[in-house]
């Protein structure tokens, strides 16, 4: 991975992506060059991935069966709940989402929003 690439890794903070930048955009400036910059912040993005739907998508694209039953294992198993004040709801399954902290999760958030369509032979 380059080290330019500072998404979800060690020691590679937002606040030091945003100093590289500046000095970038600075120098550039200086050397009368222009700099153009895009970027994305998907971080609550990762809560819409809808769990059924990524599954499938896994599917189509033909990863093992395993791999999908264990990241179905992964995203399946969890629960969340409601508290304010002191009242707590009963717990839910989540049918959406992806860990904002999960080693994997940009890969599946890459594959879900992927425009890809495997193409269909027909006999």
């Amino acid at each position: 991975m380059r080290d330019e690439q500072f998404g979800f890794r060690p020691r590679h903070s937002t606040s030091l992506q945003l100093a590289c930048l500046i000095e970038r955009i600075t120098r550039n400036f200086d050397e009368k060059l222009l700099t153009g910059a895009v970027i994305l912040d998907v971080i609550k993005a990762f809560g819409t991935v809808w769990i059924d739907g990524l599954l499938y998508k896994l599917t189509l694209l033909n990863f093992p069966s395993y791999i999908v039953h264990t990241i179905s294992w992964h995203l399946r198993g969890r629960t969340f709940e409601a508290s304010f004040q002191t009242g707590t709801s009963s717990r839910c399954g989540m049918r959406a989402g992806l860990l904002q902290n999960g080693l994997i999760s940009p890969v599946l958030f890459s594959l879900y929003i992927t425009n890809y369509h495997p193409r269909t032979t027909s006999s």
